[in-house]
């Protein structure tokens, strides 16, 4: 049986800051890079105390995932990102910004609301599955994660059952094995798990926000504190899906 090869077209396009947010000059031809996205995201932890699920620094890792896997090197970040607090009426305004463009505002008078962020790019459940292993990589597989994996998988193929030794069955017996597994360094890891999450995937599809809603779903309801991990699996198709929705 021979073995697929990964899809790494070098015509492949980086994500750009003009695919996922609304900006324009020369910032919106600037591919999203490792270093602005762990900027965000800890400038975002500063000033709110997390990251935000779908915000700026999620939607930045998830696109930086993306272009490192599709073998964009690029080492030019520092588009100067800050995020910058106001008390406004009487609202405390938390504002995000990326070379001088707001990129996500949040009232927390009202809770958290982010202003809408277009997309263009085409992100595959292979390439968001990828991303997961890069942002949680160290995470141990558990029961949620194999049940994420397993959704993502049957969104992805159409198929309602695990492919035999395909991706979900990789992860479900890691869930398996990791609960019998006393110590944590010696269990399975998302990143052995979903390292080349595409190669393993016998048809590919560019994910939707049904399918992320799917996966979301499929986490929550096997984790026992009803929450998805943070950069995990569903985190990161809700993240590929913000990125598709307005292709």
């Amino acid at each position: 049986m021979s073995q697929r090869q990964p899809r790494r077209p070098e015509e492949q396009e980086p994500v750009k800051y003009g695919d996922v947010f609304q900006v324009s000059g020369d910032l919106a031809n600037k591919p999203i890079t490792k270093q602005d996205a762990a900027t965000m995201q800890a400038a975002e932890n500063m000033a709110l105390g997390h990251t935000q699920k779908g915000g700026p620094a999620a939607v930045m890792q998830s696109a930086a995932s993306v272009n490192q896997n599709r073998g964009v090197t690029s080492d030019t970040g520092h588009q100067g990102v800050t995020v910058s607090e106001a008390e406004v009426a009487g609202d405390h305004i938390i504002t995000e910004s990326v070379g001088g463009q707001v990129v996500g505002q949040y009232v927390e008078a009202s809770g958290p609301v982010l202003v809408p962020a277009p997309s263009k790019s085409d992100v595959t459940i292979g390439e968001a599955l990828e991303a997961a292993a890069i942002s949680a990589g160290e995470k141990p597989v558990e029961e949620s994660d194999a049940a994420a994996i397993q959704a993502a998988e049957v969104r992805a193929t159409g198929r309602m059952q695990a492919t035999p030794g395909g991706l979900a069955a990789k992860a479900l017996g890691a869930a398996s094995q990791n609960a019998r597994t006393m110590r944590d360094e010696d269990k399975t890891k998302l990143g052995d798990v979903l390292a080349d999450a595409s190669t393993l995937l016998p048809k590919d599809k560019a994910v939707t926000r049904e399918d992320a809603e799917g996966v979301i779903g499929a986490e929550i309801r096997n984790q026992p504190k009803l929450a998805t991990y943070p950069g995990g699996v569903a985190a990161s198709m809700a993240a590929a899906a913000r990125l598709n929705q307005n292709k």
